[in-house]
């Protein structure tokens, strides 16, 4: 049957999960790569290396539940996301509905998370690149809380691309512990579920 749960996607490949972030030291545990953060915690629970080159993207397989899902963390920076998603998408013949993207978000506080099937980029520029490469905004998104800036006058690059506080590792690390189980999820195809227990 054409629109079977399973089995949908070329090489068995069921989902494709992005996480949103800048490649290099300089970057790593920074506001903007939260989305990173989450990936590499996932990865560690599902005992998959992230450490695969191709589609622009470190990437890597894991099994979640009866799912087979790619784990990715774009290499192109964060404005050209886009590129690595729509490759990957394009390599797998991946519909943008079996694509889960997790980023930062700056209206959300450290901890918090908010889950949506779907919707506008929000003034996210990852997000951005990758509604315009695969051209449909029809995949579903975890963004984790990153803090408001400090004042309103802050430079966002430069709170963006800030490290986290002291004391909001602990917030940050409960957050994405909840985002793998946001996604895990999903991936079962109970977003619902997942918004109504998740969704600050």
């Amino acid at each position: 049957m054409f629109f079977g749960k399973k089995k949908m996607a070329t090489g068995n490949i069921d989902y494709i999960i992005v996480g949103l972030g800048n490649p290099g030291g300089e970057y790593e545990a920074t506001r903007h790569n939260a989305g990173f953060i989450v990936i590499d915690m996932l990865a560690e629970e599902c005992s998959c290396a992230v450490t695969k080159l191709k589609f622009k993207s470190l990437y890597g397989t894991a099994q979640i539940g009866d799912r087979k899902c790619i784990l990715m963390k774009p290499q192109t920076y964060m404005n050209n996301s886009g590129e690595a998603v729509r490759d990957a998408a394009a390599f797998y013949k991946i519909p943008a509905e079996r694509i889960i993207v997790v980023s930062d978000d700056i209206l959300l506080d450290v901890g918090k998370l908010r889950i949506k099937r779907k919707g506008s980029d929000g003034g996210h520029n990852g997000l951005k690149s990758i509604i315009y490469q695969l051209q449909s905004d029809n995949f579903a998104r975890i963004k984790m809380g990153v803090g408001k800036k400090p004042h309103p006058e802050y430079d966002l690059a430069a709170w963006v691309l800030s490290r986290f506080k002291n004391d909001e590792v602990e917030p940050l690390k409960s957050a994405a512990k909840n985002a793998c189980d946001a996604i895990k999820l999903i991936v079962g195809e109970k977003i619902d579920m997942a918004m109504n227990k998740f969704n600050s």
